[in-house]
């Protein structure tokens, strides 16, 4: 079975193969293995020693990007959250359960988020003090301008995280040249191809230390992990991990590095995505998003009008055919979405096209446009 959803991914047999052990956590042959696990992560974000740390965490994606409101808003303070997909619609949440006071930037599913909006923003309201961006919309597969709205950010005196879950690893993001950023947030699968269960911060030392106590959370508390490795040492790991993910994370960054690290794998979703998009398309499916604002990480159709047509049916049928997706809806309008990440190729992807028309024939559709 090839899973082609957005995260977990699918993995390499080494990958699995490393998960098949028992591991002490706190053993003296595990430690500086998890510290120079850091280190590495730590280089892919382009981060630099002595300004940032890796500050890993158990969890989900969500768990990191919780933790990176909690710990660098203060309570009662305000976020600015450009808003255009449902991953912001979910930090909006985070943030609002958190205690802190979310100020959303409303945008259409199918837009960018623009520089422009977040300086308007930021110049309309002087008490906001961070503002909070999904750099990949996983809802929608929009990148966001990033650059851009880094510097707008920059340039208002404002700090910056950056929510790069669906991203890191494939779609570049330089912290050396963000001093403006206090933390990039990301999780050990999708595109670093390895199991979930853990999430990562890249956060500058200063703000960790500048932001003590924020938290209200001992275990979503980034300058507390922060702490306990300046006492106890880089390779100790705050509270039980899953250490067989992380032994899972080490194989993985071994093959991310060989492949060529973050442009090779960025070369490789791109013609994967593009293989997807120009397949569906001539099955005669709509796209959510026109070529020019496709980004690589899934590829979203609109879910075709004909009556023949049932979102469950089609994935259980396809995934008799081998191939996995989502069985359900990110967007306002119903579409259905086949990732281009994960430990596969664009022959998958033709063999994956070649199995979602079988499948549509099979069915019967053959009113397969949304309109």
């Amino acid at each position: 079975m090839m899973l082609l959803i957005p995260g977990p991914v699918q993995t390499d047999p080494r990958v699995k193969a490393a998960m098949a052990q028992d591991i002490a956590p706190w053993d003296n042959d595990t430690r500086p293995r998890y510290a120079a696990m850091r280190e590495r992560v730590r280089a892919i974000a382009g981060g630099l020693a002595g300004t940032h740390v890796c500050l890993p965490l158990q969890g989900c994606g969500h768990f990191i990007v919780e933790a990176a409101l909690r710990s660098f808003v203060p309570p009662g303070g305000k976020v600015l959250i450009p808003s255009n997909g449902n991953y912001g619609v979910r930090m909006t949440r985070l943030a609002r359960e958190a205690g802190r006071l979310p100020v959303v930037i409303e945008i259409p599913e199918g837009q960018i988020v623009t520089a422009e909006a977040v300086a308007k923003a930021l110049a309309a309201d002087t008490a906001i003090g961070v503002v909070s961006v999904v750099h990949s919309e996983t809802a929608t597969a929009l990148i966001n301008p990033i650059e851009a709205i880094a510097a707008a950010v920059r340039a208002a005196g404002r700090r910056l995280i950056v929510d790069a879950v669906s991203g890191f690893g494939a779609i570049p993001f330089d912290l050396a040249a963000h001093p403006e950023t206090d933390a990039i947030v990301f999780s050990s699968n999708k595109c670093l191809e390895a199991m979930p269960g853990i999430g990562f911060a890249v956060a500058r030392i200063d703000r960790l230390e500048a932001c003590a106590g924020n938290a209200g959370s001992w275990s979503f508390d980034l300058s507390d992990i922060y702490r306990h490795a300046l006492t106890h040492g880089w390779g100790s790991i705050r509270f039980t991990p899953a250490i067989q993910a992380l032994a899972a994370f080490e194989v993985a960054l071994d093959i991310f590095e060989h492949e060529g690290g973050q442009p090779a794998r960025l070369a490789r979703y791109t013609e994967n995505a593009r293989v997807l998009w120009d397949g569906l398309v001539g099955l005669g499916l709509t796209p959510w998003l026109p070529r020019d604002r496709q980004g690589p990480i899934i590829v979203n159709m609109l879910q075709p009008r004909d009556p023949a047509w049932e979102l469950q049916r089609f994935v259980d049928l396809l995934k008799r055919r081998g191939f996995l997706i989502s069985n359900f809806s990110t967007t306002a309008v119903p579409t259905f979405r086949v990732a281009a990440i994960g430990r596969v190729f664009p022959e998958d992807m033709v063999r994956a096209v070649v199995a979602i028309g079988e499948t549509l024939a099979e069915m019967g559709v053959r009113k397969r446009e949304a309109a």
